[in-house]
């Protein structure tokens, strides 16, 4: 949040407040499964794809462990009484609750945190997954970013 940012603690740009506690466990469970989506595509295939073809097989394997997904999930910026597509997309949005930021690149920068971070809040959501698939260890590349 901007320090500028005349929102009260613990509310969105829409105006829904939301508790600062625990996950719900619906959200960690969402976590939970697309991790073991995430691992499963990295053991068949190994580090090196391209973010679409890792992407591709990630939604399948999502769908296989019975989450819902939406790919390339279009986020609109309201600013002032303006909305403003701006060319933002998620990569992934799993059961309405979670973004997963799919990335192949040789190591996740502040940059990627920082992407997400604002994804988080301009969506609402309280939980995001930064999964770097080139990695020789997919542990390595995974973060967890909490709002």
């Amino acid at each position: 949040m901007h320090p500028d940012d005349s929102s009260p603690p613990g509310t969105h740009h829409h105006g829904t407040t939301t508790p600062r506690g625990a996950l719900p466990v619906s959200v960690e469970e969402a976590a939970r499964l697309s991790v073991e989506a995430a691992f499963r595509v990295h053991r068949t295939l190994g580090p090196g794809l391209t973010e679409k073809v890792s992407e591709t097989c990630f939604l399948y394997e999502c769908r296989q462990l019975g989450l819902s997904v939406s790919s390339q999930v279009s986020v609109p910026i309201q600013y002032g009484d303006i909305r403003l597509d701006a060319g933002l997309r998620l990569d992934v949005v799993v059961n309405d609750c979670l973004i997963v930021e799919r990335k192949a690149v040789e190591a996740l920068l502040p940059l990627h945190h920082a992407q997400l971070m604002t994804y988080l809040e301009l969506t609402g959501h309280r939980l995001g997954l930064l999964i770097n698939c080139n990695t020789a260890l997919l542990r390595d590349g995974i973060k967890r970013v909490i709002l």
